[in-house]
């Protein structure tokens, strides 16, 4: 059975002749940076989410590095944020000038652990930026309070948790700032980069608008450094197209992820754990097993494919050598690393797919 791992063209499949009107309306228009397809994007974003605003930009990277930007991250601040993550994270800390700050996951979620963020605050940290990874949002509200405490601005890394609910309130409106990503392969994908940030501060949202076009506060008046991040309107349009069926989709990834952990409930493989208050939107279906190479090669054989989100924690990555951290620093996050492995996950998953997924693994 040949299986996908996320099924993109299915999904196209589905929304194709709305996909296709929008798209051609943007070539016939020429408009095709800016535009009414990307402010009406930006509007249902923000009612989505209930944020007050809603900005396109070129990618999640992006998000994250303009919202850092907009607080006046730079050389020498730090940054407090987990390991265990993608390397953009803290990458565009690293970009700024300034230090990352790890702090171990919490081995149920792998989400960062907030009762061990207070002891890594300094009077050099300038944001606590944490991850709601895999699709499930971290523990936004134990955060918010040390934050507030410390009158620190709090950035969710929600680049794969977009549609999330976190006691009562969508992933992405949790914090000072919310970044998501529209890759391809996300919950919500685009056809080509794209992200978006989110913010109920004015002062802040119109900074990021004239950093994400060159620090511009009108044309070729600039009041900032900043960078090209703005989000295509062919993307916008797109993207908007498929918000319309988003909740339909959240729903379904819900039902195959908690099909999964069902079907997974005696095999001895660690699925994941969705705390009470919480939703996922499953970005990706994560398992821990023992032996992780012998698994992925025994589930190759059947042409069932496999990825792992993470091997490599960035505290061991070569790039971030320099901030000292050695093996044994940050155990949760490296024993994970060891053992997950992420399997096929799309809202267009059959049954049957899954079934032959779940066969293969008991086997």
């Amino acid at each position: 059975m040949k299986i996908n791992f996320i099924d993109l063209q299915a999904q196209y499949q589905e929304y194709k002749s709305e996909i296709d009107k929008e798209v051609l309306e943007v070539f016939a228009s020429a408009q095709f940076i800016g535009g009414e397809k990307l402010n009406s994007l930006e509007k249902n974003l923000a009612a989505y989410t209930g944020s007050k605003h809603a900005i396109g930009c070129s990618s999640g990277t992006d998000a994250l590095l303009l919202a850092l930007m907009a607080l006046g991250v730079g050389a020498g601040d730090e940054v407090i944020t987990t390991p265990f993550t993608f390397i953009s994270t803290a990458e565009v800390i690293a970009l700024l000038g300034a230090k990352s700050v790890f702090v171990d996951i919490d081995e149920d979620s792998y989400n960062i652990d907030p009762t061990k963020i207070e002891s890594r605050i300094t009077d050099k940290t300038k944001a606590i930026m944490p991850v709601s990874l895999y699709g499930q949002c971290a523990n936004m509200e134990a955060i918010n309070e040390i934050a507030a405490r410390y009158e620190l601005p709090v950035i969710e890394d929600a680049c794969q948790s977009f549609g999330a609910i976190y006691r009562g309130k969508k992933s992405c409106n949790l914090s000072t700032i919310g970044c998501t990503s529209f890759f391809p392969s996300k919950p919500l994908g685009a056809y080509g980069d794209g992200g978006a940030i989110f913010t109920d501060d004015d002062e802040l949202a119109t900074k990021m608008r004239m950093l994400l076009n060159h620090g511009q506060n009108e044309r070729y008046k600039h009041k900032y450094i900043g960078i090209n991040g703005r989000l295509d309107a062919v993307q916008a349009a797109i993207l908007d197209v498929k918000l319309r069926h988003f909740d339909k989709e959240v729903k379904l990834r819900d039902e195959i992820g908690s099909r999964y952990s069902d079907l997974l409930e005696n095999v001895d493989v660690i699925t994941p754990k969705i705390a009470e208050a919480n939703t996922s939107v499953y970005a990706q279906y994560s398992v821990r097993v023992k032996d992780r190479e012998a698994m992925i090669a025994k589930l190759a054989e059947q042409e069932i494919p496999t990825a792992v989100h993470y091997p490599v924690p960035l505290h061991l990555q070569e790039a971030f050598e320099h901030l000292g951290y050695r093996e044994g620093d940050f155990p949760i996050s490296e024993l994970v690393s060891k053992q997950i492995m992420s399997l096929p996950m799309s809202a267009y998953l059959g049954e049957a797919e899954q079934d032959f997924i779940v066969r293969a693994i008991k086997g």
